[in-house]
């Protein structure tokens, strides 16, 4: 069934913000777990196992798992690709790096995060993109308050990258969530301070720097899902799920 809230945003109680500290509680925990395991050598499917597993043991379940049909739990992004990459056989090596995107489903209610990790070392260049974009991401954040604009929050995150020397792939977006995995407001990671639409007090967003060393053009493969760097330069992902308060935000995942 989809969300109503494709063009107001969802505005949640006491009962279920504390239903969605749960789930952000276990989506955070869930993805320190699936991290600490990667290196090189690893596979991504068993990345995806070791997630599916951690969720549903602490009571959730997969977020993205059948969503518009995708086949998994995390979306497991390596190196040129965006968001969406699927897991399977591929192998880890030294020197990548992998976005792990995962969302889980508490109490009827989603939550949505990501982490770009280093597979063993790295390149300078590498590290400067996985920072420039965790940096991006605390910019957007700071925005973060009821009454700001999405624009707000697109603006600090934009401004951060083309600082460190980087940019963000236009295409791919924030969001808010709750009842749906992506509803009203979208929060584009390209944008003009004080324009969007205004953020009202206990919604929920998701803002998502997904950044890239070189072109901000997208290639999509042959399975529908998989996105990637039109240049093939690497690309970066982080997210957090954010209540919006009065003072400014609560990060729930």
């Amino acid at each position: 069934m989809a969300s109503p809230y494709q063009n107001s945003c969802q505005i949640f109680s006491a009962h279920e913000i504390d239903s969605l500290r749960k789930g952000g509680a276990i989506l955070r925990d869930c993805l320190a777990h699936v991290a600490a395991l990667v290196r090189p050598g690893i596979t991504t499917i068993e990345l995806d196992r070791a997630a599916e597993s951690f969720i549903r043991k602490r009571g959730g379940k997969s977020a993205f798992k059948g969503y518009h049909n995708y086949p998994a739990t995390l979306c497991t992004s390596i190196n040129d690709v965006c968001v969406h990459g699927i897991p399977g056989k591929e192998v880890l090596k030294e020197g990548d790096i992998i976005a792990l995107d995962c969302g889980v489903l508490f109490g009827d209610l989603y939550t949505d995060a990501c982490i770009t990790v280093p597979v063993g070392k790295i390149s300078r260049n590498a590290e400067m993109l996985l920072s420039a974009t965790a940096e991006a991401l605390v910019a957007g954040l700071s925005k973060v308050r009821a009454g700001a604009r999405t624009g707000d929050i697109s603006s600090a995150i934009h401004e951060t990258l083309l600082e460190r020397g980087f940019d963000a792939m236009r295409q791919l977006t924030g969001h808010g969530l709750g009842d749906g995995l992506h509803q009203f407001p979208e929060i584009p990671n390209v944008g003009k301070a004080g324009s969007g639409s205004v953020i009202p007090l206990h919604t929920i967003i998701a803002i998502e720097p997904i950044s890239t060393a070189g072109s901000t053009k997208i290639k999509e493969d042959d399975d529908g899902w998989t996105l990637r760097t039109g240049d093939g330069a690497f690309s970066a992902h982080f997210e957090h799920t954010v209540l919006v308060t009065e003072e400014g935000g609560e990060i729930l995942a």
